[in-house]
């Protein structure tokens, strides 16, 4: 099938090119990073982990988000998701691909990554998070591909497939989990250190892996002849309803917990976020911004009249993916580490090296992403005519 992917418009190799040029500007600055070392980001010694890491987080849970098409379709036999779901796992692929390429950007040196594999220890979350993130990856990329190629010759897929797409949706549940874990596992962290920050962050890919996923399929249906169909986008509207409610709703118990205690370790990450902390207020415009994206989509959404309206849904799909992005990036990453255990306040602000190369990353990605969808597109006009 790889050869569907070298065939397409001039559209299509215009995106291609356009997509390559900033991720091989992307790969200019890494390489200048290289060569220089970290001290051109905005990390420090009280901000270790800056915008990679963050990007990495919030890219995990799009890629979780893929099992909320997958479950419905082989679990409960939801035929209608038949059509959409190797969009989902396609869209997991390259999600994957860039939280990789996130984790070797924030390195530093890329070859310290074997000292995971050569020193392996089962009692550290980096060890499990190379593994639940590979085997992630390579499940997607398994299935999916045997699953597209089944379809393409009108059979049904491999009965060896069905235990490895069982395997498939708990092991979603764990990319994220144990990605949650590398956080709430710090003592010193208080904001991070809660049981709760798992749920928080699968409800949030519940709802921005979906979101996106929505948008695509309304891209999709718009510039190709497939059609991912209205019930299926639309039944992917609930998903992302009730999933940003509940994202919203840990929020607001993570809220009640800090400030009912009165711990001041606990209230003054939440109070640098929203309200400044001694006059360090950075942060604060944006993550009022990702509260009120949130809330109008849930508006937007929760009326079924509203939802139907497939321009409507794109604009609250929209809003939950940005304003998901600035909660889970820009103030997971930040919100943890401002102020430091010491009470000291050491602000982050991402430099234009680091943009330059997440904008690379992001646009890898998509290229990725791209070429896969172009051979989705490419089999489903195939088999229809």
């Amino acid at each position: 099938m790889l050869e569907l992917a070298v065939k397409g418009s001039k559209r299509y190799y215009g995106l291609l090119a356009v997509l390559a040029g900033i991720a091989g500007a992307g790969v200019m600055v890494w390489l200048w990073q290289l060569q220089a070392g970290l001290g051109i980001t905005g990390m420090s010694r009280d901000v270790s982990w800056g915008f990679y890491i963050a990007q990495f987080t919030f890219l995990v849970g799009v890629a979780a988000g893929g099992v909320m098409v997958v479950t419905p379709y082989y679990l409960h036999d939801y035929k209608a998701f038949g059509r959409i779901t190797i969009l989902g796992e396609f869209l997991a692929i390259a999600a994957i691909t860039m939280c990789l390429l996130f984790i070797t950007v924030d390195l530093g040196q890329p070859m310290r990554m074997l000292n995971v594999i050569f020193y392996a220890s089962p009692h550290s979350m980096l060890f499990w998070d190379m593994i639940v993130l590979n085997g992630y990856l390579f499940l997607n990329i398994i299935i999916g591909w045997n699953v597209l190629e089944a379809e393409r010759n009108n059979t049904h897929y491999p009965k060896w497939l069905k235990p490895l797409i069982y395997l498939s949706i708990p092991w979603a549940v764990g990319i994220h989990t144990v990605t949650a874990y590398l956080y709430c596992g710090l003592p010193g962290r208080g904001f991070w250190l809660t049981a709760i920050l798992a749920p928080r962050f699968l409800a949030s890919a519940f709802a921005a892996g979906p979101s996106l996923l929505i948008l695509l399929c309304l891209i999709v249906r718009r510039f190709t002849n497939f059609d991912p169909g209205r019930e299926q986008i639309q039944t992917l509207a609930k998903i992302v309803t009730y999933a940003i409610i509940l994202n919203v709703f840990f929020f607001l118990c993570e809220v009640f917990v800090a400030f009912y205690s009165n711990i001041p370790e606990h209230m003054d990450h939440i109070k640098y976020l929203f309200a400044g902390l001694h006059g360090h207020n950075s942060l604060v415009p944006f993550m009022w911004t990702s509260m009120i994206l949130m809330g109008v989509a849930i508006l937007l959404l929760l009326p079924p009249k509203l939802r139907q309206n497939e321009g409507m849904l794109a604009v609250a799909c929209a809003m939950i993916f940005v304003g998901t992005w600035i909660d889970k990036g820009l103030g997971m990453i930040s919100g943890g580490f401002v102020p430091n255990p010491l009470h000291e306040i050491h602000e982050y602000a991402p430099t234009i090296p680091e943009l330059i190369i997440t904008i690379g990353v992001w646009a890898a990605g998509f290229l990725v992403l791209t070429i896969l969808y172009k051979i989705v597109v490419s089999v489903k006009e195939e088999v229809r005519a």
